[in-house]
């Protein structure tokens, strides 16, 4: 097992990576003691891991009671409804705010599981227990929750940090391999924005990653959220540097919106979303053509996509505008002057913006 700390001072957590972590009975006991533990999960993951985890949360001489949620699986649940069905479960069985929320899931699971406890009695203690990549080396770690709106992704959130992560790799043996591609985005996108060496590595080993070789897995998982918690620790509320961790994000997140939440998975998203944010660094004469190049052929290989679905040109640079990078009406996008170095910047002409968007999109 390994352990990374992400460093909060006196909120500073541990994450625990490695392979059999959910058969390690006791792991969990320094973070939950005698309190009243709901765990949250989905119809997909508690077939497969839930019983696992309850075997961890009830050890014969454990005080405290162990109740479940069972959430429905998929993006089009990760609503206000379904935050209010975990606060539903949590005001049923009268816990107090010496509780402890688990998540045991995917990036949606953990998210709207975190944002329930962030906003329960003003906030009560959590855990994620990442079972997809996606969520693994990224989602899990640093604090960020909430669901989505209408009117864009993650628009209602709140940060909360866990008392800890617990990524068990062994669960990545059932991802289906979208799944797995997704999470691989998000793995991509800590290369790029932060080390160079990292992206020379992940060509290296793509073919080793997509057939789901352990000791790569949990080596990408490992040095994933070593940049993201290095990252977090010096800007927790995203103030700064922390927005260089939505590279591919703004295009990403319009491209959810516009296709309809659950037709693409987060994670192809972003890397379709990292395809085009790569093209238009290029675009500005920031990026060269040759390490354009590396990426999009990286991006096929670890079988994600590279470039947007033919959605409606003027929704998608609406879309956009929401975003919660957008500052004083203007729009600030994650670009690369070059690989393993992101930068963010509103320094591009809007006009610019809306042509490469609309010539992405076929429609100019």
């Amino acid at each position: 097992m390994m352990t990374i700390t992400v460093d909060l001072d006196t909120r500073s957590y541990p994450i625990y990576i490695g392979s059999g972590l959910l058969g390690q009975v006791g792991l969990l006991d320094p973070h939950i003691a005698g309190r009243n533990v709901l765990a949250v999960t989905n119809s997909t993951v508690a077939p497969l891991y839930l019983d696992r985890l309850l075997a961890l949360l009830r050890p014969p001489a454990r005080s405290g009671r162990v109740e479940t949620l069972v959430l429905p699986d998929g993006e089009s649940h990760k609503t206000m409804a379904t935050a209010g069905a975990i606060l539903d479960a949590l005001v049923g069985q009268r816990y107090g705010r010496d509780c402890v929320v688990l998540a045991l899931g995917g990036g949606v699971v953990g998210d709207v599981t975190g944002f329930a406890a962030a906003i329960y009695q003003r906030g009560v203690d959590f855990i994620q227990v990442p079972t997809t990549l996606l969520a693994q080396v990224d989602s899990s770690v640093g604090g960020k929750t909430g669901i989505n709106h209408p009117g864009g992704k993650n628009l209602v959130g709140a940060f909360h940090q866990p008392l800890c992560v617990l990524s068990d790799s062994d669960t990545l043996r059932t991802l289906p391999d979208r799944e797995l591609a997704a999470g691989l985005a998000e793995v991509l996108k800590g290369a790029l924005i932060a080390d160079a060496g990292f992206f020379g590595w992940i060509e290296a080993h793509a073919a080793d990653l997509v057939g789901r070789q352990s000791a790569a897995l949990n080596h990408a998982i490992r040095r994933s959220c070593e940049i993201k918690a290095e990252v977090v620790a010096g800007d927790e509320r995203e103030r700064g540097r922390r927005a260089l961790l939505n590279l591919g994000h703004t295009f990403g997140h319009a491209i959810e919106l516009c296709a309809g939440y659950g037709q693409w998975l987060h994670g192809e998203a972003v890397g379709a979303g990292i395809g085009m944010a790569a093209r238009f660094s290029a675009r500005l004469g920031w990026l060269p053509a040759a390490d354009v190049a590396r990426i999009q052929t990286l991006l096929e290989r670890l079988q994600l996509p590279l470039r947007p679905p033919q959605v409606d040109a003027e929704a998608f640079l609406a879309a956009m505008a929401m975003d919660k990078k957008v500052l004083a009406g203007q729009l600030r996008l994650v670009l690369l002057p070059a690989i393993g170095n992101g930068r963010v910047t509103a320094e591009f002409p809007l006009r610019e913006l809306q042509a490469f968007v609309r010539a992405e999109l076929g429609t100019q």
